[in-house]
């Protein structure tokens, strides 16, 4: 599977994006940049799965990518997993919004899909 890079060595890359898949769990939207929001995608949408599969080693899966957040993982499993049940897949929407006034980097919101 191909990744962006993101800038950042393997280890602060992987937190930051377990660190931002948590958050969009936990508050359903989050604004971000392009890039790291497409790769964050990818992250929430195999949590959601995760929680659609409800096995231990699922649960077990998720805890570990998500740094033991058991809040989190408990909201994927209780709260977001019965809400997809009918849905294959596509979870998050990214809605464009502006570019950074710093860098010119294109923000946008990475929302769950209601």
């Amino acid at each position: 599977m191909a990744y962006r890079k993101l800038g950042r060595d393997n280890k602060h890359r992987r937190s930051m994006l377990a660190n931002q898949t948590k958050d969009v769990i936990m508050n359903e939207a989050i604004t971000t940049t392009e890039t790291r929001a497409k790769e964050v995608r990818k992250f929430v949408d195999k949590m959601i799965t995760y929680g659609k599969d409800g096995s231990l080693v699922s649960r077990r899966k998720a805890l570990a990518f998500l740094h033991n957040d058991t809040e989190a993982v408990k909201k994927v499993f209780d709260e977001l997993a019965p809400r997809y049940k009918d849905r294959n897949g596509g979870y998050t929407r990214i809605l464009k919004t502006t570019e950074r006034k710093g860098d010119d980097a294109l923000m946008v919101i990475l929302e769950l899909v209601k």
